[in-house]
């Protein structure tokens, strides 16, 4: 055979057209969904959250149809913590606030979602007494935003209805007046409403975290319970070694959700001096300085706080 003679040439075959599973139209389902979420969140809070900060570092000033900014460095900083007489009593004040709060919401949403979740009859009724904050705050919102109202004008109605549903807690319950009613001194009087305001405001922020709880309850299998009774073990004893391990990722989000909400809430007194700063004097340089500030100590907080659960709690309990 002759050496010289070329190989033929590989055809190369033509190429198929990858047909799309059910698992990719899933996730092509999926992003489709979450894409106007998307652009809702880049338009409405990144944009404006990174305004902001920039707004912290910078002298703004308001003029007809236009806002000027330019760079200050940490001179809004200084003043806040220096020279505002207000600005580091509210941030201690909303700090003692929280770390007093915030075990006693967490505790006694866990509790009366244990009782909530046995069985006995109307035990949905209860349940729904216990959501009722959730329902009403939802109200408020839905009642002014069906109002003709504009702008700066809405935001602020909002903000006052908000606050007054949260720091009065009852539905607008005057306790002072009720007790006076029943002829007690005034010292005893201002103690008992101070108390019974506390108790009503703490189980108004319990509504969401009972939810919460709730749902992880009903996810441990009951064969562990049923198990525990043949061993011979407590009740104490089901509690520390069967629903507290079972509901520790729960916890860790019940813990994230409260404190976020607790030192979010309209009633901080850091965010009210920032809001009425910036609402009624429209100085946004300063206010932005104290909120972004804010945001960093409850950054750390929920840091600190993650850290030493999964490092201690969740290694422990896993």
């Amino acid at each position: 055979m002759d050496a010289t003679l070329k190989e033929p040439k590989k055809v190369k075959a033509p190429k198929k057209k990858r047909i799309r599973g059910i698992e990719s139209k899933k996730s092509m389902y999926g992003r489709m969904f979450i894409l106007p979420w998307c652009i809702g969140m880049l338009l409405f809070f990144i944009i404006p959250l990174f305004q902001s900060l920039i707004y912290s570092f910078s002298t703004v000033w308001v003029e007809p149809g236009l806002m000027e900014t330019e760079l200050s460095g940490l001179e809004n900083y200084k003043f806040i913590l220096n020279e505002d007489p207000n600005y580091t009593n509210n941030l201690w004040s909303a700090i003692q606030s929280f770390f007093r709060n915030m075990p006693i919401i967490i505790i006694v949403s866990l509790i009366l979602a244990i009782v909530l979740n046995q069985k006995y009859p109307g035990r949905m009724i209860f349940r729904s007494v216990f959501f009722v904050p959730v329902i009403v705050a939802t109200g408020v919102v839905m009642e002014l935003l069906t109002k003709n109202l504009n702008g700066v004008d809405a935001i602020i109605t909002l903000t006052t209805e908000t606050e007054n549903v949260y720091s009065e807690g009852t539905g607008g319950m005057d306790f002072t007046v009720v007790l006076q009613s029943l002829n007690f001194p005034e010292e005893i009087t201002k103690t008992m409403s101070g108390l019974i305001t506390n108790i009503f405001n703490t189980l108004w922020s319990c509504g969401i975290p009972i939810i919460l709880f709730l749902a992880g309850l009903q996810t441990i299998p009951e064969q562990l319970y049923e198990a525990s009774t043949v061993e011979g073990a407590t009740k104490w004893e089901e509690f520390w070694y069967i629903t507290l391990p079972m509901l520790s990722q729960t916890l860790l989000l019940v813990i994230i959700f409260t404190m976020i909400d607790l030192l979010t809430q309209n009633t901080n007194p850091v965010i009210q001096q920032a809001y009425t700063l910036m609402s009624a004097q429209s100085v946004y340089d300063q206010s932005a300085a104290m909120l972004w500030l804010f945001f960093g100590i409850i950054g750390l907080g929920v840091g600190i706080v993650i850290f030493l659960y999964t490092k201690i709690l969740l290694k422990k309990w896993n």
